[in-house]
Formats: C-alpha cells, sequence, structure tokens
C-alpha cells in the first residue's frame, strides 16, 4: 500500500492567502456601506457623502465610518425623526442584518485565491 506525506507550510499560506482576506474584508465593507446607505439619514445628504469603507491589513479588520460631527448623535439617538425609510442605528442594523453576506464575500475572495 503506499504512503503519502502531506508537507503544509502554514505560514506560506498564511502569506499567501493574507492578500485575499484583505481584500474580502474591504468588499464585505463596501456592502455594509451600501446597504447603510440606504437608511442613512438624510438633511442635506452631508452625513451620506462622508460615508466610507477601509481595511487595515495589518489585523484584516473591515471598517464603515461616517465622518461629520453628529454622525455619532445621528447613529445613537432614537428620539430623532428622520424621513420616511431613513433611521438611526444605520450602521448597526444592516451590519446585522447583513452579516451572512459578509462571510460569503470574505469566503469567496479566500476560495478564489486557492484556486
Amino acid at each position: 500500500m503506499p504512503r503519502y506525506t502531506l508537507r503544509l507550510d502554514l505560514p506560506q499560506v498564511e502569506s499567501d492567502l493574507r492578500p485575499a482576506a484583505a481584500r474580502g474584508a474591504f468588499l464585505a465593507a463596501e456592502y455594509v456601506l451600501g446597504e447603510s446607505q440606504a437608511v442613512v439619514p438624510l438633511d442635506e445628504a452631508a452625513l451620506s457623502r462622508s460615508g466610507t469603507a477601509s481595511v487595515d491589513e495589518a489585523s484584516l479588520t473591515g471598517a464603515v465610518s461616517y465622518d461629520t460631527p453628529y454622525a455619532v448623535v445621528q447613529h445613537e439617538r432614537l428620539d430623532f425623526r428622520h424621513a420616511p425609510g431613513r433611521q438611526a442605528k444605520y450602521l448597526e442594523q444592516p451590519l446585522f442584518q447583513a452579516r451572512q453576506q459578509v462571510a460569503a464575500i470574505v469566503a469567496a475572495e479566500l476560495r478564489r485565491a486557492m484556486r
């Protein structure tokens, strides 16, 4: 009966997959940004225009942020009135609802890298 030996260079595997994981994290953050854009409060659209997606490649952490002085207040204050279809928790809710899509986006990028 033949014997087979599998040699796995885990540092090399990690090195090869890291760029794909970072790309997946960025694409997933872009997806969440798009979902949040549909519900972000609108007045003069400054808040909406300030939305960005980013990734820290060292920690493989994706982020979605809105950069206005009132972004956090708009997100947290549940008592504010918003236009129809717009809401507080404009990041939290879309991220929670998209968690399966986020995982699928990252997994797809990793699968592409392993081909």
